[in-house]
């Protein structure tokens, strides 16, 4: 009967990547679960080692050389009875588990998380992926719900077992961020530190329970799909604004701009006095602009009745006979008003009668100086 002298840990396993390996001999893998009384079981600094019998873990060596015997195996004594002399072997397997710090286990969203701009209110695609640290600290736990019939447990494999709750919590943290605390997606990386650390809370409890510490954890980036319908019109909106920051315009100023800009391309007073209507809508003001439009269109029309037979100075010019509204300032002027009672701007050409417009310093009827 083969007795196994020493049992270490095998230099052939990488420690960084696994975090538990059961003992093997590689010379006789047959014979590995079979250990002689006085076996020498070599534990190195940052792992432990714990004897496995019939499903039950049982002693656990800390750092440094044990021989097995019924003094150092208490528990295992009381399962079978050690003969002496060397010559009995008994049946136990042996596990040595990494408690080294392992700092660089990768997470990420494997599909994109569906949320709501707060700002803008368009849905939006949001991505994230990140690191996070572990340690084992409770080596007997730690195996009991995670080695099963497994010889060894990864660094990679324990990633995978939480995956599914690491992506839940971050998914709520992130929703949280943007949706509740009102954070828009382009203003969360000054956020991904304050979001680290809530992190690490939020995993503990469910980590502990299987033996492990999380040491750290940290958020690399949160973006966003940059093919995303909604995101290419959240880009363009926010350039929009921007620009018009830039030039102190607001949006309904701009959007009057571009209804006047289109109308003069156009020919004819209708078209202008339709850009009228427009411009006043958008401003709050339909009526005064409307009523401009109207009298810029019969100035420039070509084919207007007032143009193909112009208006003649006249030596008692018209006044204002009926109640009409102020195109300074919108508000109503009484008949027979030559100036605005609340603005006091002045209405009629002094010379011809006809409307003037608003901030047009000739008459552009007869060509009065204002």
């Amino acid at each position: 009967m083969a007795i196994i002298q020493i049992v270490q840990w095998d230099d052939s396993i990488n420690s960084n990547d696994v975090l538990a390996w059961r003992y093997v001999d590689r010379k006789n893998p047959a014979k590995s679960d079979e250990l002689g009384n006085w076996t020498q079981l070599v534990v190195r600094e940052t792992q432990e080692a714990i004897l496995f019998k019939d499903g039950q873990a049982l002693d656990l060596f800390g750092a440094g050389r044990h021989t097995l015997s019924t003094n150092n195996i208490p528990m295992l004594g009381r399962l079978i009875n050690l003969a002496t002399g060397g010559e009995s072997a008994f049946k136990a397997s042996v596990w040595f588990v990494n408690k080294a710090d392992v700092l660089d286990v990768k997470w990420g969203t494997q599909n994109p998380i569906m949320l709501r701009d707060p700002e803008y209110q368009i849905p939006i695609y949001v991505r994230a992926f990140g690191q996070f640290g572990i340690r084992v600290n409770n080596s007997r736990q730690f195996l009991l719900k995670l080695s099963g019939n497994k010889s060894s447990v990864t660094r990679d494999e324990v990633a995978e077992y939480f995956k599914g709750l690491i992506l839940s919590r971050m998914g709520d943290m992130i929703a949280t961020y943007i949706a509740h605390k009102k954070i828009t997606i382009f203003e969360i990386s000054a956020y991904l530190d304050d979001m680290s650390k809530e992190a690490v809370e939020r995993i503990r409890p469910e980590l502990s329970l299987y033996g492990i510490e999380p040491l750290n954890f940290y958020f690399g980036s949160v973006n966003v799909v940059d093919d995303d319908e909604g995101i290419k019109k959240l880009k363009s909106a926010m350039a929009e604004r921007a620009s018009m920051n830039v030039m102190g315009t607001s949006y309904q100023q701009k959007r009057s701009f571009d209804v006047m800009e289109s109308a003069a391309k156009n020919e004819g007073g209708g078209s202008l006095m339709g850009a009228g209507m427009g411009l006043g809508a958008g401003m709050g003001m339909g009526g005064a602009f409307g009523q401009m439009a109207a009298q810029m269109g019969q100035y420039i029309n070509p084919n207007s009745a007032n143009n193909a037979n112009p208006v003649t100075p006249s030596a008692n010019p018209p006044v204002n006979n009926s109640g009409s509204v102020c195109p300074s300032c919108g508000q109503s002027v009484p008949a027979g008003a030559k100036f605005c009672p609340h603005c006091g701007a002045k209405l009629v050409c002094s010379n011809c009668g006809n409307p003037l417009i608003p901030g047009a310093k000739f008459c552009p009827n007869c060509g009065q100086k204002i």
